[in-house]
């Protein structure tokens, strides 16, 4: 059966609010190919292999997380993606800092997947949370833990010198929170995208560069499960 693309939109929009979004980012219905809907793809990014898959797959709607379409646009080509979406009668949704800031959105599947206990926002705009690991545990010991759960291929981390406990996540580049979350007593920060001297400058804290997307990807199978909720057809 199939339903309207502005059904689904109505849905994200309860699960992500985009007035959560930040002042600067593009988020909601940013390619509407006019058809209904009978299958959905969710990414964490829209790039034309995935465009390319959800034809074959015979998707109408892709959700993502990063926006397919950021910059004003000033031309499009038949090789760019907006206009393979078009081409294919696919629309896209996507759903970015105000995912990260929502409740069951990409902050909180992350602290969920890395057993953070009782975790909140650390910031006003509620991009990252903070939660306490049930017990105690050696920095190497919590690295295993974060390439299995994440899935990650690497990583790159400075040691504090300290053991994990108290956690601090935020999906995709935090980097800019770092003096937040040693100001509000962590150990630990998880985070991505960290450069030269945000390793070279921190001192007392465990920081660990797990990759944008395994701490963003996380994402994507909850909007599985929400979407198949509400609409069990689909």
């Amino acid at each position: 059966m199939a339903v309207k693309v502005q059904q689904v939109l109505e849905i994200l929009e309860q699960i992500a609010p985009p007035e959560l979004a930040c002042s600067w980012d593009n988020v909601g219905l940013l390619v509407d190919a006019g058809r209904p809907v009978t299958s959905i793809m969710t990414a964490l990014d829209i790039t034309a292999d995935v465009v390319r898959d959800a034809a074959e797959s015979g998707c109408e709607l892709i959700v993502s997380h990063h926006p397919v379409i950021f910059d004003p646009l000033r031309r499009v080509t038949a090789e760019d993606v907006p206009a393979m979406l078009l081409q294919n009668g696919i629309s896209a949704i996507c759903m970015h800092t105000n995912l990260d800031a929502a409740e069951g959105g990409v902050n909180d599947c992350l602290a969920r997947k890395l057993g953070l206990q009782d975790a909140e926002p650390f910031n006003e705009e509620k991009i990252g949370r903070i939660g306490t690991i049930s017990c105690e545990k050696p920095l190497e010991e919590f690295l295993q833990d974060v390439v299995k759960l994440l899935g990650c291929r690497g990583l790159r981390y400075h040691s504090g010198e300290r053991p994990v406990r108290r956690v601090a996540v935020g999906g995709g580049a935090c980097g800019e929170y770092i003096q937040r979350v040693i100001d509000l007593g962590c150990d630990t920060f998880v985070t991505s995208d960290l450069g030269y001297h945000d390793f070279l400058d921190t001192q007392g804290l465990n920081l660990i560069d797990a990759g944008h997307f395994p701490t963003e990807n996380v994402v994507c199978e909850e909007l599985v499960r929400r979407l198949s909720e509400a609409f069990p057809t689909i």
